[in-house]
């Protein structure tokens, strides 16, 4: 790990830990570099990354203080939510109508000889590198508009245009090894190691909008995660 990232989640834990709380200001860069022991500019790129996440601000000529919002969701980033989405390019693979197999009927609850599908595939690119290929359908009943220009945008922006409210997501992570036609996507070379990320977007009323399958490489991620003691008592039987 690197001297921004180790301080970024150091202080974000000092955040978590209540040493720095909601609306107090927080030690000065030059505080933190003195602290830390590196250099204004390394501060600055490590708070730079937690003011892109949302879990502080800076005030011109004020300070540095902590947000509000640091408890509403337990994903705290990962190597994408960290970035500004003016900073993420979509190169669209394809976009097509597809007709469900029996698992996607299941999984959008549909069926039918006319029930049919959303696809498309893109590959995002931050600071120039290709660091995402997703593939993700949704129900074409929802979105009878959707096209190109609007997925190499924010989808869930889209979602919300659409008036559709959106709940929350269900995500399963799991590492893989690279394939040759993934790899030829990405500019990489084949069985490089990346995480494979499976993720289902529910909407307020219940249903799904969204299943989406990712490889993303160089990924990581962080939880803020309460315990529970149910689960705890549980594995111990």
């Amino acid at each position: 790990m690197n001297k921004r990232d180790f301080i970024a989640d150091d202080i974000l834990s000092k955040i978590y830990q209540n040493k720095y709380k909601t609306g107090e200001k927080m030690p000065t860069e030059r505080d933190l570099a003195d602290q830390y022991d590196v250099s204004r500019y390394t501060i600055r790129e490590a708070l730079k990354k937690l003011v892109n996440i949302g879990c502080i601000k800076v005030i011109q000529g004020s300070g540095i203080f902590v947000n509000e919002t640091r408890y509403k969701s337990p994903l705290i980033y990962n190597s994408l939510t960290e970035k500004k989405f003016k900073d993420i390019q979509s190169k669209i693979i394809y976009l097509k109508k597809i007709k469900p197999d029996n698992n996607l009927e299941k999984i959008f609850d549909i069926n039918g000889h006319h029930a049919k599908l959303w696809e498309y595939k893109r590959v995002r690119i931050v600071n120039y590198h290709k660091m995402q290929i997703e593939t993700t359908r949704l129900p074409y009943s929802y979105f009878p508009d959707l096209n190109e220009e609007e997925i190499k945008k924010s989808v869930h922006d889209y979602v919300q245009q659409c008036d559709y409210q959106i709940s929350h997501f269900i995500t399963t992570y799991t590492p893989v090894n690279v394939s040759k036609e993934d790899a030829a996507l990405l500019n990489c070379k084949k069985g490089v190691a990346a995480m494979k990320i499976i993720n289902r977007g529910i909407l307020q009323n219940g249903k799904v909008f969204e299943y989406s399958e990712m490889i993303n490489l160089d990924y990581s991620v962080s939880y803020f995660t309460p315990f529970n003691p149910h689960s705890h008592k549980y594995r111990k039987k």
